[in-house]
């Protein structure tokens, strides 16, 4: 009970509860890139870039820690378990503290350090936690903070630089009776642990110099790592050089239990009293990677990866084990599609002036019958930089993946099975630039199932992919001048089968291949009225109506039908809403990076800085707005959207994760036979919306109580409707059964449910 009285300490003291998001939210976070490691008496706790999981040494047991369960999303730099007070301690790069207590379920976020406002935010940076009797010191980008673990406040500060500056101390330690400090910029400082004014630097003696990047306590002597790769014994003194490890850089060093574990790139040490050693572990010659942590203990090593997550090893056993959850294979995915069941990631890297340059090859994953399957960057023949992923909505084994700079892959049944390429199909990289290469980005399917897709630089810059696999290209520069611009980006084909693709600096271009037209229209009153021509998002709703997310905000194009007809007098229409009752244009010079529409017409549209905005079918409603201050989204930068129209799920990638949002609107069923409630019975504490689903198209619910009076009714845009259990929205209905009476469209199939309410 004590470990429940300190978490409840920390909220009476102003401290706060971190929301968790479990029932209505579902993280897919990569865990292969591993930041720190922790060790309590029955798990081993391993961080990686932004979310945590814990690892049952006795049954294998794994357990996950993400925004999910409230976690903040921010990069983790260093973790700590206090055996003592059986807590997790969590810190960042920007200075904020998360604590998870054995006996809650919940993060309490310490806030004290990140909202300090003498500190600059640069360096803030939490670098180690070392625990000392009830003090907690905590080595950061400024100098050392001191936090009470018994009073449940920070004490002292410590500026230990020039003069009393901030100084980067990347770890501490204590060896009765002086407390050191260990920095790259000025060596080691040590002062009195008992002296009368820790705070006056003028405490602090320098006894090393030059650069020093860790320092741990091992019996009663205590070691320090170099910068240069060497490890000496500072105390007892005089210091004594104890190892060189030569070029291979020390990335970790600790002590846990007695045992000092020096992790450098391509190996982990562990040693003993005196610095007699324990064990070693060499990284495999067969993986591309390095190591970035070690936890060592008498017979067995835990070793962090930059790409392949925890390995263990035992002793005796030459086979090394791999401990991480399933996942996608990198925490910033870029591109994202669904069709039933099944999710594709693309992870490419282009900047915000579309330059793929440095080249990155990562791989893909896909997220099907609830496990991941991910496909390495080698396997994807030499394809580089995924910006797009399409899934064939014929055909969901078939999924066409965007290269910005190699063309188009085919991959089938899970398997990459083609590149086009110059080698095997009429693309080809521009004749005055071939530097450029293929730089394929957008891609769409039309009713005859060819896909459209654009090529960036090149005349013949739109193409279309026929079922059988025969390629056609259209020449654009009648309507653009191709080499000059950035990039040709999203594409949308209409009911009618116009083709509408963005573009980086020529705005919205409409083609029609029935007579070979083209229109475009860009910024400005008269052009077109786009609020910028960097157009990044295209969406057709289901009222034919297409939706234009830009650089600077967001149009859309009623008549579409017209914009082949009226020539450049088309004008796109900007969304006004009322926001207390001041007129305000909808997402106003917002950076919108996609927009999808759900089963219910509604729209979710994604930026580049402010989240995700879930707008009604006519956008004058904001249904809902998720940021990463009130939802489990690791960052307000959303890259992608994507809907399984099935389930209504809603992925969302951001830069620094893959999240999902359990949304209800689905696609319209053929008929009634799977209409259901949700949840039912609706028992006191459901605080949410019941939600009608499994319906056809434009459907009619209506809602009664035993007597037969109507509380509520809607017309289906999809294949559901939401009700929140308030009649006609005025007053929440009493307990009792209600009657769902369902009629199709066409008034011939009907259908009767009921739902139990419990308040």
């Amino acid at each position: 009970m004590k470990h429940l009285f300190w978490i409840l300490g920390l909220w009476c003291m102003g401290q706060t509860y971190a929301q968790d998001y479990q029932d209505t939210w579902t993280g897919f976070f990569s865990f292969v890139s591993i930041k720190d490691v922790a060790q309590s008496e029955d798990r081993i706790y391993v961080a990686s870039e932004n979310a945590v999981y814990s690892f049952d040494i006795w049954s294998g047991d794994i357990e996950t820690l993400t925004t999910i369960n409230g976690l903040s999303g921010e990069s983790i730099t260093e973790i700590h378990y206090s055996q003592t007070y059986g807590l997790l301690m969590i810190g960042h790069d920007n200075g904020l503290i998360e604590l998870l207590s054995d006996n809650s379920d919940q993060v309490v976020q310490i806030v004290d350090i990140l909202e300090k406002p003498s500190i600059p935010p640069n360096i803030k940076r939490i670098n180690h936690f070392y625990e000392y009797g009830a003090q907690l010191y905590i080595a950061t980008d400024y100098g050392i903070s001191v936090y009470d673990l018994n009073a449940l406040e920070f004490g002292d500060t410590y500026y230990i630089g020039a003069l009393g500056s901030t100084l980067s101390v990347s770890q501490t330690t204590i060896l009765d009776p002086y407390i050191y400090a260990a920095s790259a910029q000025s060596g080691v400082k040590r002062a009195l642990l008992d002296g009368p004014d820790l705070i006056d630097y003028n405490s602090w003696e320098s006894v090393v110099q030059g650069g020093v990047t860790g320092i741990q306590t091992l019996n009663d002597a205590v070691y320090f790592a170099r910068t240069n790769q060497r490890v000496l014994r500072l105390a007892p003194e005089p210091a004594e050089l104890m190892a060189d490890f030569g070029s291979d850089p020390i990335v970790d060093f600790r002590v846990n239990l007695n045992v000092l574990t020096i992790t450098t790139e391509g190996a982990v040490y562990t040693y003993g009293a005196d610095f007699n050693p324990l064990n070693s572990l060499v990284f495999p010659n067969d993986l591309e990677d390095q190591w970035t942590v070690g936890l060592g203990f008498a017979e067995v090593i835990y070793a962090g990866t930059n790409e392949n997550g925890l390995l263990r090893k035992t002793s005796g056993n030459q086979t090394l084990e791999t401990i991480v959850p399933l996942g996608p294979i990198r925490n910033d995915p870029f591109a994202i599609d669904t069709s039933p069941g099944q999710l594709w990631v693309g992870f490419g890297e282009v900047t915000v002036s579309f330059n793929p340059y440095p080249l990155s090859y990562r791989g893909l994953s896909q997220y099907k019958d609830e496990l991941w399957h991910n496909i390495p960057a080698a396997e994807l023949l030499g394809a580089s930089d995924i910006v797009n992923v399409k899934i064939n909505p014929k055909n969901p084994d078939e999924v066409f993946c965007s290269s910005f700079q190699f063309g188009l892959l085919k991959v089938n049944n899970g398997a990459p099975e083609i590149l086009y390429d110059a080698s095997n199909s009429p693309l080809a990289p521009p004749t005055d630039n071939p530097a450029a290469g293929l730089r394929v980005y957008g891609a769409d399917f039309d009713r005859d199932n060819n896909m459209w897709f654009v090529q960036t630089k090149v005349d013949e810059g739109l193409v279309r992919l026929s079922p059988t696999g025969q390629m056609g290209r259209v020449d654009l520069t009648d309507i653009i001048n191709p080499e000059d611009e950035l990039a040709l980006t999203d594409v949308q084909v209409s009911r009618e089968g116009y083709v509408f693709f963005g573009s980086a600096q020529n705005g919205l271009i409409g083609f029609n291949p029935t007579n070979n037209s083209f229109n475009r229209i860009t910024e400005g009153a008269g052009n077109g009225n786009l609020p910028s021509t960097d157009v990044r998002t295209l969406a057709f709703d289901t009222s034919n109506r297409l939706w234009i997310g830009t650089r600077e905000g967001l149009r859309v194009l009623y008549n579409v039908n017209g914009f082949f007809q009226n020539g450049n007098t088309t004008q796109a229409q900007s969304i006004i809403i009322l926001e207390d009752g001041v007129a305000q244009e909808l997402l106003f010079q917002q950076s919108v990076t996609d927009i999808e529409v759900d089963g219910s017409n509604n729209k979710w549209i994604a930026t580049a800085s402010s989240g995700v905005f879930y707008v009604s079918s006519n956008g004058q409603e904001t249904l809902l707005r998720f940021t990463k201050d009130n939802s489990p989204l690791p960052s307000n930068n959303v890259q992608d959207i994507a809907i399984d129209d099935s389930t209504g799920r809603v992925y969302f990638a951001t830069t620094k994760g893959l999240v999902a949002f359990e949304g209800t609107a689905t696609e319209g069923r053929d008929d009634l036979a799977n209409a259901y409630v949700f949840p039912n019975p609706v028992r006191p504490n459901f605080t949410g919306s019941v939600t009608i689903d499994g319906l056809s198209s434009g459907a009619t619910v209506k809602i009664t109580d035993v007597g037969g009076n109507l509380v509520h009714e809607a017309t289906s845009q999809g294949g559901s409707v939401l009700w929140d259990t308030r009649a006609f929205g005025r007053y929440k209905v009493a307990s009792g059964v209600y009657f769902v009476l369902i009629t199709a469209q066409d008034a011939i199939e009907t259908k009767v449910l009921k739902i139990m309410i419990i308040r």
